[in-house]
């Protein structure tokens, strides 16, 4: 391999939120979706250059941004976006907000595939909006849609967008192309605009392809708002830059005004310049990510089934972010993710952030992180959790 995943960098005393937040000394964090990862080198040396011009005033975002983001798409996801379609921002989290302003009034609904990323409940309710869940269905080790709750929800009068994770987290879903269409054919008979959340999109497993929702067809891509950044899959979150793509003049205008109006009109310098160099060089970085966190999980996975087999883990097909099912213990999210910190000094996600009902049986675990270090994190949420099976 090209690339050294296995790496360690240490992180604590460095301002993290990952590795600094926890105020217990030792603890190896599992939890925010950020990666132990370096940037990729090519991504380093950009930043590096612009480091030494040593001037940082205000930013011009050049042509080139939007050449490397169309690039990207068209080659690596088979996705033709036009130059006009694409609004920059801070973040994919700033940008839903934006779009759920340009989209809906206070009082309207929005719906969300439950269990569902914890910042879609606060972008829906700072924007005076309520939540319709459509909670998905479990099925085995892995997910499904109830289609009629699903248009059930979508026909309510109130319910003005749709808010999917594509692919979704925590549930581990890489969306086919099928259930893509089925869910836009719902939201247009009723009037449902879609927000896709797409910054998981190059986060794939073996096996697995993500399709862009807008990709899908004709009628998807002029349905649909389309919300991506590199900052997830290329480990820059901290660089804060992201992209809205729709093809809709009405709607981007609206957007643009909303933008605006949350004062996120602006990016750095760093974001551009760092978004540029991962679309531009970042397909071989990528693959083998993708390839050591398949190995990672698959050891997760067999560390499980020897250790606590009375727990199951969720398939993965997107994202680095592991569903694991902890209902055997008896005990729920909240308790065990505190008992995980305070007695195995191990932060985990308790499932309750992304649904207080979908989510309580269920933790949600980070593998981006060099494999050693997964492991020994491993062994200490064994010896919590073996005393309780």
């Amino acid at each position: 391999m090209k690339y050294d995943f296995d790496k360690i960098i240490p992180r604590r005393g460095t301002n993290s939120v990952k590795w600094d937040v926890a105020k217990e000394d030792g603890v190896i964090p599992m939890w925010v979706a950020d990666m132990d990862f370096q940037a990729a080198p090519y991504i380093r040396q950009a930043l590096k250059e612009r480091i030494d011009h040593g001037v940082f005033g205000y930013t011009l975002v050049p042509n080139s941004y939007y050449e490397s983001i169309i690039s990207w798409f068209d080659r690596r996801h088979q996705w033709h976006i036009d130059r006009n379609w694409i609004l920059y921002t801070s973040g994919v989290v700033p940008a839903i907000s934006a779009i759920i302003k340009a989209l809906t009034e206070p009082g309207d609904k929005v719906l969300v595939q439950t269990p569902v990323y914890n910042c879609f409940f606060s972008s829906i309710r700072n924007n005076g909006c309520t939540t319709a869940e459509n909670a998905l269905v479990r099925k085995g080790n892995s997910y499904e849609i109830d289609f009629d709750d699903f248009e059930r929800l979508a026909a309510d009068e109130k319910t003005k967008v749709f808010l999917l994770c594509n692919p979704h987290n925590p549930a581990g879903r890489v969306w086919t192309p099928d259930e893509l269409s089925r869910m836009n054919d719902i939201c247009l008979r009723h009037g449902v605009k879609v927000i896709s959340d797409e910054i998981h999109c190059e986060l794939v497993m073996p096996g697995y392809k993500f399709t862009p929702f807008a990709a899908i067809s004709k009628a998807c891509q002029d349905n649909c708002i389309t919300t991506n950044s590199p900052t997830k899959s290329f480990n820059i979150a901290g660089l804060q830059i992201a992209n809205i793509i729709t093809n809709n003049d009405t709607i981007k205008r609206k957007i643009d005004r909303a933008i605006n109006i949350n004062e996120v009109c602006d990016v750095n310098p760093f974001g551009v310049i760092a978004l540029q160099a991962a679309y531009n060089e970042g397909e071989t970085w990528i693959d083998q990510l993708n390839l050591y966190l398949w190995e990672n999980y698959k050891v997760l996975k067999d560390f499980f089934q020897e250790h606590l087999p009375k727990l199951q883990v969720l398939k993965l097909e997107g994202t680095y972010l592991v569903w694991v099912d902890i209902s055997a213990t008896g005990l729920k999210a909240d308790e065990l993710t505190n008992e995980l910190l305070q007695q195995g000094k191990v932060m985990v996600n308790s499932g309750t952030l992304y649904g207080k009902t979908t989510g309580e049986d269920y933790l949600r675990l980070n593998i981006a992180m060099p494999r050693s270090l997964m492991l020994e994190a491993l062994q200490r949420i064994a010896q919590v959790l073996q005393p309780k099976l």
